[in-house]
C-alpha cells in the first residue's frame, strides 16, 4: 500500500544537539521545503515530490505533526495548539525570528555542500511562511519563497505589518535584495491570516526585489477560489492549465530554476 512519503528517504540531520527527520527526494540543487500547519500532509507531500521531480535535491524536514496524516480539523487544531506553546516556535514574535530558523539555517548550509552550485532555495508555508526571509541572512540561501506568511499572527495593526524578523536581520535581508538576491511571495488576497499589510511592508522594504503573487480570493471571483483559501500550492492548489494557482506553482519552480540553474 503505498503512502504519500513512498519515494523519500528519511535521513537525521543534526544541529546544535537536535535532530529532526528530513525527508530527501530528487537530485540537482538543494531545495528545503518547509511545511505548513499541521504537517507533512499529502498535498505537501505531493508539492515536494512535484519539486524534486522538476530537477532538485529537496529536503523536507519533519518540523512538527504526523508524517503523512490527512489534514483535518482536530489535526489542524491540535497542532497549532502545541505550535503556539513551543519553545521553537514565536507566533506573535514581531521583530524577532522562530528559534528554529538556527536550526533550518544549518539545515541550507548543509544542503548546500551536499549539493553544490550557487546556493539552495527555501519555501515556507503559513507557519513557516516568514521562515525563508530569516534563512536568507544565510547566503547559502538563494532562492526564498513566502508562501502564506502568517506569522506574526495579525492581532493587531503592528502585527499585520510585521515580518517576524529582527531589524539586524532585515538590514540584511534589504542588503541581500539590493545584490541581487530576490525574494517570492504568494497570498490569497482575501486570506486573514496574510493580511495585504504584510506584503505593502514587504514591497516598502524591498522594492523591486520582491515579487508578489497575489491570487483573488474575493467574493466573486472568475475562478470560485474560495473566501477561506490559505495555501496557495498544496491544499488549495487547483492543478487546472489557467488557474491562478496552478500559475503560482509553475512561478515557484521557475523561480528555482533562475536562481540555482541559471535557467
Amino acid at each position: 500500500m503505498s503512502t504519500p512519503l513512498d519515494g523519500f528517504q528519511a535521513e537525521t540531520f543534526s544541529w546544535d544537539e537536535t535532530p529532526r527527520t528530513v525527508y530527501r527526494r530528487g537530485s540537482g540543487p538543494g531545495v528545503v521545503v518547509m511545511h505548513e500547519i499541521p504537517g507533512i500532509t499529502p498535498p505537501v507531500a505531493n508539492f515536494a515530490r512535484r519539486v524534486a521531480d522538476a530537477g532538485f535535491s529537496v529536503y523536507l524536514p519533519h518540523l512538527f505533526g504526523t508524517p503523512g496524516k490527512p489534514l483535518s480539523t482536530p489535526y489542524m487544531a491540535g497542532q497549532m495548539a502545541r505550535a503556539c506553546i513551543a519553545r521553537e516556535f514565536s507566533v506573535l514574535a514581531r521583530n524577532e525570528s522562530s528559534p528554529v530558523t538556527e536550526w533550518l539555517r544549518a539545515l541550507c548550509r548543509h544542503a548546500h555542500a551536499e549539493c553544490g552550485g550557487p546556493g539552495v532555495g527555501a519555501i515556507g508555508m503559513c507557519l513557516t511562511g516568514n521562515f525563508a526571509l530569516a534563512l536568507m541572512v544565510d547566503k547559502a540561501v538563494m532562492a526564498p519563497v513566502l508562501s502564506q506568511p502568517s506569522l506574526p499572527f495579525p492581532i493587531s495593526p503592528s502585527h499585520r505589518r510585521a515580518l517576524h524578523l529582527s531589524e539586524d536581520d532585515l538590514d540584511t535581508v534589504r542588503k541581500r535584495v539590493a545584490g541581487g538576491c530576490p525574494v517570492l511571495g504568494m497570498r490569497f488576497s482575501g486570506d486573514p491570516l496574510v493580511p495585504g499589510e504584510r506584503f505593502e511592508r514587504l514591497r516598502a522594504e524591498l522594492g523591486s526585489g520582491f515579487e508578489a503573487i497575489e491570487i483573488d480570493s474575493s467574493s466573486g471571483n472568475p475562478h470560485g477560489i474560495a473566501r477561506t483559501a490559505h495555501s496557495v500550492v498544496t491544499q488549495d492548489l487547483v492543478d487546472a492549465e489557467g488557474h491562478p494557482t496552478r500559475a503560482a506553482f509553475e512561478r515557484v519552480l521557475a523561480f528555482f530554476a533562475e536562481r540555482l540553474k541559471g535557467a
